[in-house]
């Protein structure tokens, strides 16, 4: 039997089991109900149509009125439609012959009496017969509540050992088995492929055996022929690592040494004795460089070792080793519940490139420097070429003459973003923290575009929390920042359009905004914005620039420890934000 069907049986007798119980408690439950019914029904009315008919008599003289005699009546007629027990029928047909009597004579004082008299004997004779029967229901009623309950406390206590021994006994046909699995399983794990499972039932379970044991042979199989092979594919992997010139690590789940090239070895001064302990715990005492990067804390930033005498420059790349789970059917990996095997470090030499960039930031240093003298020069002569005094110009000259100046403000700016780069980029950059208040860089900015926002009509409106604390800034950078962001608001806002510049408090930093009512920066733009030279396409009309400044202002604010990012949508404006630490 499968033990699919095993289930269904247990549960089935389960329920049947229950449905027994339930149909006998709910059987005897009615019974009883029906026997207190019946009292309430039948006698107990009948008495209470007696006790109003005595009353009757008792409060009134007799004969009676119409209207008490209509009552009287009324009660004998329910009396008589109620008539349950034996001798009821004949006490009530002589209690209505003596009422009519009494009723038809009413001048003869004798016949009233006795007829009174023989009316409340009739009476107390209907009380007296469902009087009687009341006892009797009700003695009835109590030996069915007690031979109620003793079949229903035996079908419990019946229940009750039936159920507790299919609760004993029925889940060993599922836990036996299973547990005769993980005995397999167990016994297999430290490669005891040998391990074999028998079940006697032809089950799920038997099933699940003969699969164990396919997969034991096969696994003795491999373990058998595959070894060799393994061991040959170990010395092609290691040498091919060995002749890496980038320095290579690998090191398992238990943080023990798998393979290191000789590359590591000599950027890491490890020599063969220290490998011997195996572990990374045991090779990092005594070596700080090789601790630094098992930890992990170089992981994508280049830094600096000395190898022979001279600076070299690396970056580290740790890759995490997932072995995927393989397919008994199709041998083939799963992409699903991967497990760890350790980690390979691997240290590439960016010597040579970090020489040409340092050279090349030099070269845009030089240039840049160079370039300043001639365009301040430049600016200088348009000056006086557009002084009157030295001579009137025609408007072709002054058009052409406001072209050089553009240019040359274009060339001004960039050869000074170019050399504000190159400070950063050879760490030459020079910051002054002083406690400031952010209000006063946000007038500082203010102050610097304002000419430009009056002249495009633009209104730059501040809001600002009412308590900010001092933060720990360099002005002047911080200031730029802000300017740059108020030029770009500027240059993509339309005319009599709002520049809302906002600064609040976060906790443990002040955060400064600018929000334009631009036509926004797609998705697609957003994360390159900060990158240099970098520039988002656009039609040309406000395309200028070098696509600087925002790296530059990047650079700045990480420099002084703080944050910054934009928030932008299509037809929605953009918001161009930093933050910085608070003073103290």
């Amino acid at each position: 039997m499968k033990v699919k069907n095993k289930l269904r049986l247990g549960f089935g007798f389960l329920f049947v089991v229950v449905m027994f119980f339930g149909a006998s408690s709910l059987y005897y439950i009615n019974q009883i109900s029906n026997s207190a019914k019946g009292i309430l029904k039948d006698n107990y009315e009948s008495l209470s149509y007696c006790r109003e008919m005595r009353s009757i008599l008792d409060d009134n003289q007799l004969p009676l009125s119409a209207s008490l005699s209509a009552k009287f009546n009324s009660a004998l007629v329910k009396e008589e439609h109620n008539l349950t027990e034996k001798g009821e029928r004949e006490a009530a047909d002589s209690l209505r012959k003596t009422y009519e009597l009494l009723q038809a004579t009413p001048n003869v004082i004798v016949n009233t009496n006795l007829s009174e008299r023989q009316v409340r004997k009739y009476l107390r004779q209907v009380e007296a017969i469902n009087m009687k029967a009341i006892v009797r229901k009700n003695d009835m009623a109590r030996t069915s509540v007690d031979e109620s309950l003793t079949i229903l406390g035996f079908a419990s206590l019946l229940a009750f050992v039936i159920l507790f021994t299919f609760t004993v006994n029925f889940p060993g046909f599922i836990i036996d088995p299973l547990n005769r699995l993980l005995s397999g399983i167990r016994a297999i794990g430290p490669k005891n492929y040998k391990e074999r499972i028998h079940f006697d039932k032809d089950d799920e379970f038997a099933e699940v055996g003969k699969a164990f044991n396919e997969m034991a042979e096969r696994l003795n199989e491999w373990e058998n022929s595959n070894l060799s092979k393994i061991m040959s594919e170990k010395v092609r992997i290691e040498t091919i690592i060995e002749q890496m010139h980038d320095a290579i690590i690998g090191i398992n789940e238990k943080q023990e040494i798998l393979f290191i090239n000789t590359a590591a070895k000599n950027i890491l001064s490890i020599n063969t004795d220290k490998l011997k302990a195996g572990t990374v715990a045991e090779i990092a005492k005594d070596n700080d460089l090789f601790k630094s990067i098992t930890a992990e804390n170089k992981a994508g930033k280049p830094f600096k070792i000395v190898v022979d005498g001279k600076d070299s420059y690396f970056q580290l790349e740790a890759r995490e080793i997932n072995v995927p789970n393989m397919d008994n059917n199709t041998s083939r990996p799963l992409n699903i519940a991967k497990t760890s095997a350790g980690k390979v470090y691997i240290l590439r030499n960016i010597t040579e490139f970090k020489e040409r960039d340092e050279a090349k930031t030099n070269f845009i240093a030089t240039i840049s420097h160079e370039l300043k003298t001639p365009i301040s020069s430049i600016k200088m002569s348009l000056k006086l070429m557009k002084d009157e005094r030295i001579g009137k110009i025609n408007t072709e000259q002054q058009q052409l003459l406001e072209h050089i100046s553009d240019d040359s403000e274009r060339l001004l700016k960039i050869t000074s973003e170019l050399l504000e780069l190159s400070q950063v980029e050879t760490g030459n950059i020079q910051l002054n923290f002083i406690p400031v208040k952010p209000e006063q860089i946000v007038e500082y900015a203010i102050a610097s575009v304002s000419f430009q926002a009056e002249q495009k009509g633009v209104k730059i409106e501040v809001v600002k929390d009412a308590r900010l604390p001092d933060v720990n800034a360099d002005v002047e950078k911080t200031a730029w920042v802000l300017v740059n962001f108020l030029s770009n608001a500027l240059r993509y806002s339309s005319e009599r359009s709002k520049i809302t510049v906002s600064v609040k408090s976060t906790g443990n930093g002040v955060e400064f905004s600018v929000t334009d009512t631009g036509k926004g920066i797609e998705e697609k733009y957003q994360k390159r914005l900060f990158d240099r030279y970098f520039q988002v396409p656009t039609d040309g009309q406000n395309k200028s620039g070098s696509g600087l400044g925002l790296a530059i202002s990047k650079d700045f604010i990480e420099a002084q420890n703080g944050k910054i990012w934009l928030k932008s949508a299509i037809g929605e404006g953009s918001t161009f934000a930093f933050s910085l630490p608070v003073n103290g």
